[in-house]
């Protein structure tokens, strides 16, 4: 199916718009995870071993089938060389 015909079935759809938004903070952290990640040539092995942890975790981190604990992100952040970031906004309308 292309992505237009797709975007069309899912604009229609107010309940799967819905839940798009709720999935793109998710989608958000783990592209961020992996492209800094990658920018410091880590693979997640490695990575999962400067926070101690098992490669598989870090792996269903970055396909969306794990949710990190807020202590996880910040050992991920400390070893990407990043500050963790997380505050509330105004819901847009």
């Amino acid at each position: 199916m292309e992505w237009k015909k797709a975007k069309k079935i899912i604009n229609k759809d107010p309940e799967v718009l819905e839940e798009l938004k709720n999935l793109e903070l998710e989608y958000q952290i783990k592209s961020q995870i992996i492209t800094l990640r990658k920018e410091k040539k880590l693979t997640q092995k490695e990575l999962a071993e400067l926070i101690g942890d098992k490669q598989s975790n870090i792996s269903r981190l970055e396909s969306g089938n794990y949710n990190p604990t807020l202590a996880k992100l910040k050992k991920i952040a400390d070893c990407l060389n990043q500050r963790l970031d997380i505050r509330f906004v105004d819901k847009v309308r």
